[in-house]
């Protein structure tokens, strides 16, 4: 059955005091000299986009990071939408991953190990039998080269050496963040390699489209374009199967809040304690269908996400146990954010029934996501 559901549905006091008056502030209250430093011989800076509709998104090139993304509620007024730091120091010393561009690979891969055209690699291990996140240092730890900068576009690059944590081949990453005037902002990737070997890159930003970076995003609607999502084992790990969401606590095929279900006594959602799982798209790779929507009542705003991935990892930020502080002095408490990771599934490596993620010499990873914000009520289509 095919439902239609209809969406119903600087700034004053954001600014540090260190910045008040100061030509080096933000929009979204970020102080630049709080972001400039050297760190293993590279320059460290923040980078800020703006478009003509008075939206800011903010860009530091250490993990190639969002650190701020200011869009209008339905009344105009301007908010944060991102968890996040203001400053570098507690980007380097505190391990979150607000923001970070995520890889070699994001996820998990057992072993740690995978085997393409009959060669074995070995990767790093975690001590827990897998790497994840692509190891430590992973790309959200490193310092990419700022190759340009312009008011809407940020090109960022980094060149992961042969053997970088195990995985073969040096890789060239390239990353364009784009900030459009439709008030979208664009994550693309492009990446090339000297081996063989395999590559899964996203955007970790923790959104809270409410602009209360401290609220609870289980109040949220959901609507996801998926009817399978990918099978955990008890230890987190992916076992090869997909579930079908229908009439479980994964089922967003028609909008719901993000909490109806959350403390279900699902098996998958024990293993979890809250979202933290990959669902499989029913329209793979389509930068026309979206794969996501997220809407907040309270503000108005709504953020559909389109990608050429063939899955979204949907994480309610259930390890955030009110311990971090972030921008503006606010503490994160549980669940106060949602992950909208494009990607292709975990440890796909090592199951072949997976979309491949495979690179070869010669071929061009791409991969494109859009989030777009909004306060317009879109019309959802239900899942057939």
């Amino acid at each position: 059955m095919r439902t239609i559901f209809t969406l119903l549905f600087c700034v004053l006091g954001f600014a540090k005091v260190c910045c008040t008056g100061q030509s080096n502030c933000t929009k979204s209250g970020l102080c630049l000299d709080s972001f400039h430093t050297t760190i293993e011989g590279k320059q460290v800076s923040l980078y800020v986009l703006t478009n003509d509709n008075g939206v800011e998104a903010c860009v530091t090139n250490y993990g190639a990071r969002l650190v701020s993304l200011m869009v209008p509620n339905w009344n105009g007024v301007f908010e944060d939408v991102v968890q996040g730091y203001d400053n570098i120091d507690d980007y380097v010393n505190k391990g979150q991953n607000f923001g970070a561009t995520m890889g070699r690979y994001v996820g998990r891969i057992k072993g740690p190990s995978f085997t393409l055209d009959g060669v074995e690699s070995h990767l790093q291990d975690s001590g827990k039998g897998h790497i994840s996140h692509g190891g430590t240092p992973g790309f959200q730890n490193r310092v990419w080269d700022v190759v340009e900068h312009t008011s809407q576009r940020i090109v960022l690059k980094y060149i992961s050496p042969d053997g970088e944590n195990g995985f073969p081949g040096e890789l060239t990453v390239m990353l364009t963040y784009t900030l459009t005037e439709q008030n979208s902002v664009d994550v693309d990737f492009t990446a090339t390699t000297t081996k063989p070997t395999v590559i899964n890159l996203t955007n970790h930003s923790f959104f809270n489209i409410s602009g209360d970076l401290a609220r609870s995003v289980t109040s949220q609607h959901l609507w996801i374009d998926s009817k399978q999502i990918a099978v955990y084992d008890t230890h987190k790990n992916l076992t090869g199967e997909f579930m079908n969401v229908r009439n479980t606590p994964f089922d967003f095929m028609c909008p719901r809040l993000i909490g109806d279900a959350i403390d279900d006594s699902h098996p998958q959602l024990q293993v979890t304690k809250g979202y933290d799982h990959t669902f499989m798209l029913h329209h793979p790779g389509s930068l026309r269908h979206p794969a996501a929507i997220l809407y907040d009542t309270q503000s108005g705003r709504a953020l559909t996400v389109y990608t050429t991935e063939p899955a979204i990892h949907i994480y309610t930020a259930n390890g955030l146990k009110g311990n971090q502080k972030g921008k503006k002095a606010i503490v994160y408490p549980f669940r106060s954010s949602v992950c909208l990771e494009t990607m292709h599934p975990s440890d796909s490596p090592n199951h072949p029934q997976f979309p491949s993620t495979s690179l070869r010499p010669g071929e061009v990873f791409h991969s494109k996501t859009v989030f777009l914000f909004s306060t317009d009520p879109p019309m959802i289509n239900g899942v057939d």
